[in-house]
C-alpha cells in the first residue's frame, strides 16, 4: 500500500475527480470530505474555491481555513479517497463536524485504504500545528468509527445531531 498519497487537487485530475463523485453518485452513497466537489458543475471553480479556503484574511464568517486532498493509487492513478482537513473549529464543527471529513470510493472500500488515508492526513494536521484532532462520524458508521480508533481516536461521547437527524460519535486524536 505504499504507492498512495495524498495529493493537492489539479486540473490533471478533473476526469478522475468526477468519475470518483460519479460512482457515489450510482452506488447511491453518501458523499463526505470532498470540499464540496460534488457541488460544482466546473471544475475550474471548485479548484479556486479551494484556493479560496486558504485565503486566511478573506475566509467568510463561519467557515474555516482547509485542506483538500485526492488519495491516489499510483499504479492506475486513481482517487481511491478524498480528504478534507479543516485547521480550527467553529461552533459547528467542535460538536458535529470535526476537523477531518473524508471518503474512500465505493469499490475501493474494505481494503484498508481509508486507516492509511486518515493516518497520512493526521501527518499534515501536524504539519500545520494541529495537537489535538476531533474526527466525528454516525454512529451507524461502524467502519469508519473502526479507522478513527485504529489511529487512535477516543470516544468523548455521541450526542443526537439536529442537522443530521442521528447520533454522532465524537472522537479526539492527540498528535
Amino acid at each position: 500500500m505504499n504507492d498512495i498519497r495524498l495529493i493537492l487537487p489539479s486540473k490533471e485530475y478533473e476526469k478522475e475527480a468526477y468519475e470518483y463523485i460519479q460512482e457515489f453518485i450510482e452506488y447511491n452513497s453518501e458523499i463526505n470530505g470532498t470540499g464540496g466537489l460534488d457541488s460544482y458543475h466546473n471544475y475550474d471553480e471548485w479548484l479556486l474555491k479551494l484556493e479560496k479556503d486558504l485565503d486566511l484574511p478573506n475566509i467568510p464568517e463561519g467557515r474555516v481555513p482547509a485542506n483538500t486532498y485526492f488519495f491516489v493509487r499510483s499504479l492506475d492513478n486513481k482517487i481511491v479517497g478524498m480528504i478534507n482537513i479543516r485547521h480550527k473549529l467553529n461552533e459547528f464543527l467542535l460538536n458535529e463536524g470535526g476537523h477531518i471529513g473524508y471518503s474512500i470510493r465505493p469499490t475501493e472500500r474494505k481494503k484498508g485504504y481509508a486507516t492509511l488515508m486518515l493516518k497520512s492526513a493526521l501527518q499534515k494536521c501536524r504539519e500545520i500545528n494541529l495537537d489535538k484532532i476531533l474526527i466525528t462520524c454516525d454512529k451507524a458508521n461502524v467502519a469508519s468509527a473502526r479507522v478513527i480508533q485504529k489511529n487512535n481516536g477516543v470516544l468523548e461521547n455521541e450526542i443526537f445531531s439536529e442537522t443530521f437527524s442521528e447520533i454522532i460519535q465524537r472522537y479526539w486524536i492527540k498528535l
